[in-house]
């Protein structure tokens, strides 16, 4: 860690109380505070601001913001014409909201080669409480009335922020992410947040905005900084995805 030194927070303070990002330190990369509370006045203006929680149980909570960011635009989501031709095929089908708790909650189980998890039965409450408050939402992959998919994050405006997706199946979190590609393609979100970079994230696609960009895109999109909630109502088959 640099000489640099991160901010204390209470729970007693402002939820606008995070100091600027560039603030962050280089090393760990983006760490920016501690303390606070997982309220959702308190998520929803991190958010806002380019700033997440992510710590696991037995840490302090920890506030982020690295440099650069990883993000989804319109055109950047690449589905190979092999998984095109599978869809084309499939039975899946997305549903969205009808399922939040057990996306969660997939979305914490533990993966191979991982140990541990930064999904913390705190941080389910608090996504849970913002889920039903209008503000997070799950992408859901269903095929024979059997969750085998999704992601789930917050909307706010036209920023959708993903937090974590899952497959029981192969490639069904890619057709999580090829729905909310349409949604950027028809101009109803302007961007997808992923937080953090990862091979797998780069191989779909994903690209690398530096942090000052991205809290300036994150301005235009969260202003009016609304609940989003014109989902489509019905199941949207796989095929018509493609």
């Amino acid at each position: 860690m640099s000489n640099q030194r991160v901010a204390w927070l209470t729970a007693d303070d402002s939820p606008e109380a995070f100091p600027p990002v560039d603030n962050a330190l280089r090393d760990p990369n983006g760490l920016l505070a501690v303390g606070g509370d997982l309220g959702p006045a308190r998520l929803l203006a991190a958010y806002r601001r380019g700033i997440f929680p992510w710590y696991e149980d037995g840490q302090p909570l920890l506030w982020w913001s690295p440099d650069p960011r990883c993000v989804f635009r319109q055109g950047d989501l690449h589905i190979s014409r092999r998984l095109r031709r599978e869809l084309r095929r499939s039975r899946a089908e997305v549903r969205i909201n009808t399922a939040f708790a057990e996306v969660v909650r997939a979305c914490a189980a533990p993966r191979r080669r991982e140990q541990g998890t930064w999904i913390t039965n705190e941080m389910i409450v608090a996504f849970e409480g913002l889920h039903r408050s209008g503000w997070a939402h799950s992408i859901e992959i269903w095929q024979d009335d059997l969750l085998i998919g999704g992601l789930y994050g917050l909307v706010i405006g036209r920023a959708v922020f993903g937090e974590s997706m899952f497959s029981r199946h192969p490639n069904a979190s890619k057709i999580a992410l090829l729905f909310l590609d349409q949604r950027l393609a028809d101009g109803t979100f302007g961007l997808i947040d992923c937080q953090v970079q990862s091979a797998h994230l780069l191989c779909m696609g994903a690209t690398a905005m530096p942090r000052f960009q991205f809290v300036e895109t994150l301005s235009a999109l969260c202003d009016p900084a609304d609940a989003f909630a014109k989902w489509p109502a019905d199941p949207i088959s796989a095929h018509e995805l493609v």
